[in-house]
């Protein structure tokens, strides 16, 4: 397999979303209720940072996003409305198009729902740095070392299950639970997703950096054998554990969130995977943005930085992704939502998933897990 063809195949990511995906129509639906600005931003501090971010600014910006179109456009829309910069945006780019078109720069800012995308085309110099405006509102675990990317909003991995079908104490707790064969005589199972979505591949990634290469290939080769499912989406997952076609799936947690918004088929729980003293903690991603080296509106693509990390515009990047923000001192804008502060997490800095971003898929597919749907 080709390089472009692997990275094709994990550029999935831009289907949703992609944290999500997106996942295609999947992804699409993803929604819940819209960001809202903190309590302490009053309008009058909202209109004087557009104002500011957009003196003297005109001509266009170039975007190009993976992350699904409707999470991005409305935050593209405020940021024309706020500046009056034109915004033409390619929505479903991933970073190979970046990568491609290097010598003749296109793009101005590349939006994605992982930071291995971002990670990997920095590591080829595709990024450009910079000090921006209260970057430091994001930890520098969530961003590049030089801001070439900044991640704004995040997930974890976990366990979605049918209360009817399965009680908590029942559902496995960590991702190494998934090496039992027992899980294959669950009534209705469980079911996870093909090799090539962009969750599991970052889930792999995760695993190889915690266990190494040769562990994580027996994890994808049990959850191949043992698995009563392999669906294309996670919206697929949420959809099919809630109408009780399954007991339980592997998904980002956001997933959970959207099937308690459904009218019907909503008896749901979610178990972060884990959680216990001494163990790794749940495997996150995160979705950013990064300004392209060598932006052909350059100027633009900084204040558009300077732009997003105001902290009402970082809860307009989150929307309706039902995601949380990375900024500790922004509540998620939904119920319920599980804050990253309340989460043991994988003691893993993100960039370090840039570095797994090529070899992944291969690893996927060597060890029997169809990257499509077969």
């Amino acid at each position: 397999m080709n390089k472009k063809l692997k990275f094709l195949l994990f550029a999935l990511l831009s289907l949703s979303v992609l944290f999500v995906a997106a996942c295609g129509d999947n992804e699409a639906e993803e929604e819940g209720t819209d960001g809202n600005t903190e309590e302490e931003t009053t309008d009058s501090d909202s209109e004087q940072d557009g104002d500011a971010v957009g003196d003297d600014l005109d001509g266009e910006l170039v975007v190009y996003s993976s992350r699904n179109e409707v999470f991005v456009q409305a935050l593209l829309d405020k940021f024309e409305e706020d500046t009056g910069v034109e915004v033409r945006a390619l929505h479903g780019a991933d970073p190979l198009q970046v990568e491609e078109e290097a010598a003749n720069v296109q793009a101005d800012i590349f939006i994605s729902n992982d930071i291995g995308g971002l990670e990997y085309l920095n590591q080829n110099g595709l990024l450009q740095g910079g000090e921006y405006e209260n970057v430091d509102t994001i930890d520098e675990q969530y961003r590049a070392e030089n801001n070439e990317w900044v991640a704004i909003s995040t997930r974890a991995r976990g366990f979605i299950y049918n209360k009817d079908m399965m009680s908590e104490d029942e559902v496995p707790t960590k991702m190494e639970d998934l090496l039992d064969p027992k899980w294959a005589d669950v009534e209705n199972g469980y079911v996870i997703t093909r090799g090539g979505n962009g969750g599991m591949i970052g889930n792999v990634s995760a695993l190889r950096y915690e266990w190494g290469d040769e562990k994580t290939a027996e994890w994808v080769e049990a959850i191949q054998q043992n698995a009563s499912g392999i669906l294309e989406g996670h919206g697929d997952i949420r959809r099919a554990v809630g109408s009780g076609e399954y007991a339980f799936g592997l998904v980002n947690n956001y997933y959970y969130h959207q099937q308690l918004e459904e009218p019907t088929d909503n008896n749901v729980g979610f178990v972060y995977a884990d959680q216990g003293e001494g163990e790794m903690g749940a495997i996150a991603n995160a979705a950013g943005l990064g300004m392209v080296e060598g932006a052909p509106n350059d100027e633009n693509a900084k204040a558009f930085m300077d732009w997003i990390l105001q902290e009402e515009n970082q809860l307009e990047f989150v929307g309706e992704s039902l995601e949380v923000p990375i900024n500790p001192d922004l509540d998620p804008p939904f119920e319920d939502a599980v804050s990253v502060n309340e989460l043991q997490l994988q003691d893993m800095p993100l960039k370090e998933l840039g570095n797994y971003f090529e070899d992944t898929v291969s690893l996927i597919e060597d060890a029997g897990l169809d990257l499509e749907l077969r």
